[in-house]
């Protein structure tokens, strides 16, 4: 549930080399405010958001979606919440709802270069590599070493003077990485009851301060993501490795495994029960059950790569001669990105996230319409995805 690294330079370049337009859409439940239309309600079409607190030089770059809330990121490193505030999430100082994104002050003497939104908690890592964590931490998932909530991001002195890369939150856990002299180094704190911390060969129970995962020895971990009780990573070498509450039948993993496949893997999307994974081809592969045909094809094929546990990492079908260059995972449904700049999505339908204008589920990708589909050759689709609804960026270059 995380939104991905950026750079100062990578924003001055975009910005001074090429005027650029961007557009917010969600839809799908909007009952707590996540989908920033100003209204309590579920959209089961596309809403283009109109968002008034950001300027034509900041807009909103990259998201993070959680249960109920989302967290936006700005090309300029500010950072705005809104939708579920009862544990602090938003990072407003209060546990109000917000209806519409709102830049949270905190923050504004820092550059943020990456954010991630768990259940009820949010992280944010800044360019001087510390993070900061708000919202729920009954569960010890802040890394404060207690387990109070804050309404407002608190640094996590555990970092303070280490370089950390990236941090992502799960249901009731994070996962931070940092890199030193040797290497990379990954954390984990929370829940740990169905592994998903990847610290101990026995279920853990919460932990409130970081602690090590092992299992990386010679491995350079380059990404960390987390969802619902499941944990994963990627490898510079494309390698994906999986830990917590195991996929469909299988059981679970108290420290990460290695997922055996010829592919070498990009990115990785966590549902509740599922997982994308994007080859560095642009194929697509999905872990798990099928519960709200979440999975396009529950019956195992010629295609599926069989995991030492039994698990099945199994190519989408349907997506044949079609390059994608972007995934992810809400709780039971599944969204892409073609290179044509295509949203196509399935699983779950229940609240209007599908966006295809109803509530029914989909067992296999079906094709999502922005509005008014505008010719725009120059540009590019970025897809988001939380427990109940989804978020798309579309950005015009000129």
């Amino acid at each position: 549930m995380e939104a991905n690294p950026t750079s100062k330079q990578t924003i001055i370049d975009n910005e001074t080399q090429r005027e650029k337009e961007e557009q917010l859409w969600s839809w799908g439940a909007g009952t707590d405010g996540q989908l920033g239309t100003l209204r309590l309600q579920d959209e089961h079409l596309p809403q283009l958001l109109n968002v008034p607190s950001l300027s034509s030089a900041s807009s909103v770059s990259m998201l993070a979606c959680g249960g109920a809330h989302v967290v936006g990121l700005t090309s300029s490193g500010k950072v705005l919440t809104w939708g579920r505030g009862n544990s602090g999430q938003l990072g407003h100082g209060d546990m109000d709802c917000l209806l519409s994104p709102k830049i949270v002050m905190s923050l504004e003497s820092y550059c943020i270069t990456q954010v991630s939104a768990g259940w009820s908690h949010s992280g944010f890592v800044s360019d001087e590599r510390c993070v900061f964590t708000c919202g729920d931490g009954s569960f010890g998932q802040l890394g404060h070493g207690d387990y109070r909530s804050h309404c407002s991001p608190v640094k996590v002195s555990f970092f303070v003077n280490k370089h950390v890369e990236q941090i992502a939150c799960g249901m009731r856990h994070s996962l931070v990485l940092l890199k030193d002299g040797s290497g990379n180094l990954l954390y984990g704190f929370g829940s740990g009851k169905r592994g998903q911390l990847g610290i101990s060969i026995d279920r853990s129970k919460s932990v409130n301060a970081p602690e090590i995962i092992r299992g990386f020895d010679d491995v350079q971990i380059i990404t960390i993501t987390a969802n619902a009780d499941h944990s994963a990573a990627l490898s510079a070498d494309g390698e994906l490795y999986t830990w917590g509450r195991g996929f469909g039948a299988t059981s679970d993993f108290l420290s990460p495994q290695q997922s055996p496949s010829s592919s070498k893997f990009s990115k990785v999307a966590l549902g509740w029960n599922h997982a994308l994974v994007l080859s560095d081809n642009g194929e697509v592969f999905m872990l798990g059950g099928s519960h709200h045909g979440m999975l396009s094809n529950p019956e195992i094929t010629i295609l599926s790569k069989h995991l030492s546990d039994g698990a099945v990492l199994e190519r989408v079908p349907g997506l044949d001669g079609i390059k994608v260059v972007d995934i992810a995972a809400g709780a039971e449904h599944s969204a892409i990105v073609t290179e044509e700049g295509a949203i196509k999505i399935w699983g779950w339908g229940e609240h209007g996230q599908l966006g295809l204008g109803s509530t029914r589920d989909e067992t296999s990708p079906q094709t999502v319409s922005l509005g008014d589909e505008v010719e725009r050759k120059d540009g590019t689709v970025r897809v988001y995805c939380g427990s109940g609804y989804t978020y798309a960026i579309r950005t015009f270059f000129s």
